[in-house]
């Protein structure tokens, strides 16, 4: 049976949302979302609760975006997603560079990490715009902001995507990049991989740190048992020193592995594992790079994010 519950409105209520709220010191703030939880919902257990998001937030902090916070926490023996909302006009203090003005408590049950990853990239997508944060902030009256939600914003997929779960490249390389201006970027971004694209910005290879690795130790010097002629690294040396005339286009694989921005999370479990592989390329509908998915980043958002 297809679950009906598509917009954030379904899993927040008006007696959760908490409007003017003048603390300055997030902490603060968080307590009493936690106290309201626990008013409407006894069996929530506010200790646990708190020390759960408390050490959530000592690892990675959960100011997601200017101005917005989203302190979150996987419960056992939840049977659905609790959520509460403080509008702070003047902002609080929460750990990150900006003041929180909207901070959404969230907690999921721990056996649902679908339903924590969509409500999370839900949010997330509301709140791009800053001035969207400012707005809510702004919000003097709980039913205004229910009723902001309930206009089919912040609505949650059926399933979670390859879209829901990508990050922007931290860069791409064009075909006609020098290998120096490769090493350079893999140098910045301390990628593993990069995608490499056109002029028009079509996907045309991937090029990855063995890739370089390979073109600098050619296949026949890996044979030799007695590697001490090399020991100074002379390949690496004799490699740099042509790397601002050798194209990217030279040596990038032109046959990859990728998945598209619609396919569902659980295709690219099944594609990590069969392939083997540290990340995928993300493409668009219409085939162009639309971002990346680390097997990294991918366990986290199911297992502990």
């Amino acid at each position: 049976m297809k679950n009906q519950r598509r917009c954030f409105c379904n899993f927040l209520q008006i007696n959760n949302i908490l409007c003017n709220v003048a603390d300055a010191d997030g902490k603060v703030v968080l307590n009493k979302l936690i106290e309201l939880l626990k008013r409407h919902y006894p069996e929530l257990d506010a200790d646990y609760t708190r020390r759960e998001i408390e050490s959530r937030e000592a690892l990675f902090p959960t100011m997601v975006a200017p101005g917005l916070a989203i302190p979150h926490a996987r419960i056992p023996g939840l049977h659905e997603a609790l959520t509460a909302i403080a509008c702070i006009p003047q902002g609080c203090d929460f750990g990150g560079t900006t003041k929180a003005k909207v901070m959404v408590l969230l907690l999921t049950p721990v056996e649902d990490p679908n339903l924590h990853v969509q409500l999370l990239s839900a949010l997330a997508t509301e709140f791009e715009d800053p001035a969207v944060t400012e707005k809510v902030a702004a919000i003097s009256a709980p039913q205004e902001l229910y009723n902001h939600f309930s206009c089919g914003l912040a609505s949650i997929p059926d399933y979670l995507k390859a879209a829901d779960l990508m990050e922007d490249f931290p860069e791409m390389l064009q075909e006609t990049d020098s290998i120096l201006d490769a090493v350079k970027k893999f140098a910045v971004t301390r990628s593993e991989e990069l995608p490499v694209v056109d002029n028009t910005g079509d996907l045309r290879g991937i090029l990855s740190l063995a890739d370089l690795l390979k073109y600098s130790l050619p296949e026949h010097l890996l044979w030799l048992e007695d590697l001490s002629p090399i020991y100074q690294l002379q390949p690496f040396s004799d490699m740099l020193k042509t790397a601002d005339e050798t194209k990217v286009a030279d040596i990038m694989r032109e046959e990859f592995i990728s998945a598209n921005v619609d396919d569902p999370a659980v295709k690219l479990a099944k594609t990590f594992l069969m392939n083997q592989l540290s990340q995928l390329i993300i493409l668009d509908g219409e085939g162009k790079p639309a971002g990346v998915v680390s097997l990294k980043n991918f366990s986290a958002k199911l297992f502990w994010d």
